[in-house]
């Protein structure tokens, strides 16, 4: 496709980054209300009815790029636009568009998900949360594992299997499920490498969820969940790696701050991370706007979990000895301190296992893709 940018792209740009200069210097205490306010969640939602405004592909581009680059607050409303949100426009009814999508569109409500299971995690089709029917609610009993921001989420979309005895992929259904449920909803924080807990643990004891908010039927979990999972990697995917080329500047002026000269095989790694980080924004470019095959995504995981992986040693290995040293002594009640280049480090050591192992991406392009056989699994 042609991507370059015309003259309604550079006049949204303009507006977006006046938008974004002038919000952010007046600190609203509720950032995505301000971003809800503003329409400026569900940009790429195919109307306005939910609050939105709407915009090209190109200009969610142009937003998504801006915001990279004003440095922007991290969104705590991504799960709930860019991954719940889709999805029902697809898949929901109009009931569940009306009462879901206008509080995701204002910024009011926010979003975990619920895949993940201590003994299903990038397999989902070995998930065990069970959903029991009673009347016009769902009882989902078990524990989900790996769940970003349930400790701040209002809603959660749960993969339960709702057929007693089934296996794999069978009698898997989506439901959604409200959070504030004292005693039957447990949220336990996850204290990662780097000291902070974004992560958490999710337990269910007889939590319940309204019939009327099962999507897709039940039993069609799966497909709803693997559905979702394509949209993962779009046009976030452009300002992830502005975010990317602003890591590995950091990382350059480092090393040209240093009188010492540098050592060749660091400068050809720095040569190669730049090189790489090319050919992922044209990758994504190619990718945008286009039927996507079923591989895409999963190639595009394959390529910025590794590059970022691959960042964070280049930067340890740039700092040398001293990056074995934090800033502070180390106290197991708080976050120890770490300057940038440490917390890249670690935090990216979980790129090529979160968002779907490196394996399962290799394994979906093997199968979907090139028509391999089959993985052979034991029972």
């Amino acid at each position: 496709m042609d991507f370059r940018f015309g003259p309604a792209d550079t006049a949204f740009r303009q507006e977006a980054r006046t938008w974004l200069t002038t919000h952010l210097s007046a600190q609203p205490p509720d950032w995505e209300r301000a971003l809800g306010a503003g329409g400026w969640i569900g940009l790429g939602w195919p109307d306005r009815t939910y609050g939105n405004r709407t915009a090209t592909l190109t200009q969610q581009v142009v937003w998504a790029e801006e915001y990279a680059r004003a440095a922007a607050p991290p969104r705590t409303g991504h799960i709930g636009e860019n991954l719940l949100a889709p999805t029902l426009l697809t898949h929901g009814t109009p009931a569940q568009k009306d009462r879901f999508l206008p509080p995701i569109a204002r910024g009011e409500e926010r979003w975990c998900q619920g895949y993940s299971e201590p003994g299903a995690g990038s397999d989902l089709a070995g998930i065990r949360t069970a959903a029991r029917r009673e009347g016009d609610t769902y009882r989902v009993t078990g524990q989900k594992i790996w769940t970003s921001l349930a400790h701040e989420a209002d809603w959660c979309f749960v993969l339960a299997r709702t057929e007693p005895g089934s296996r794999r992929h069978h009698g898997l259904s989506f439901l959604l499920v409200p959070m504030d449920q004292p005693g039957r909803i447990e949220v336990r924080p996850i204290r990662q490498l780097t000291g902070t807990s974004e992560f958490n643990e999710v337990f269910f004891d007889g939590a319940t969820a309204r019939a009327e908010h099962l999507v897709g039927g039940e039993g069609n979990g799966w497909a709803i969940a693997m559905s979702l999972l394509a949209l993962e990697r779009g046009v976030s995917t452009l300002a992830q790696q502005i975010g990317f080329a602003a890591e590995l500047e950091q990382v350059v002026a480092r090393t040209l701050a240093d009188p010492a000269p540098l050592d060749p095989a660091l400068r050809a790694r720095i040569a190669t991370q730049w090189a790489e980080l090319k050919v992922m924004r044209w990758n994504a470019l190619r990718t945008l706007g286009s039927a996507q095959d079923p591989g895409a995504p999963s190639v595009a995981k394959l390529l910025w979990g590794g590059w970022h992986r691959r960042l964070g040693e280049l930067a340890m290995a740039v700092r040398g000895a001293s990056a074995t040293v934090t800033s502070a002594d180390w106290d197991a009640s708080k976050p120890y301190g770490l300057d940038a280049f440490q917390h890249l480090f670690l935090f990216s050591r979980a790129d090529t296992i979160y968002g779907g192992s490196d394996e399962i991406q290799r394994t979906i392009i093997a199968e979907r893709v090139l028509g391999l056989p089959r993985e052979v699994r034991v029972p």
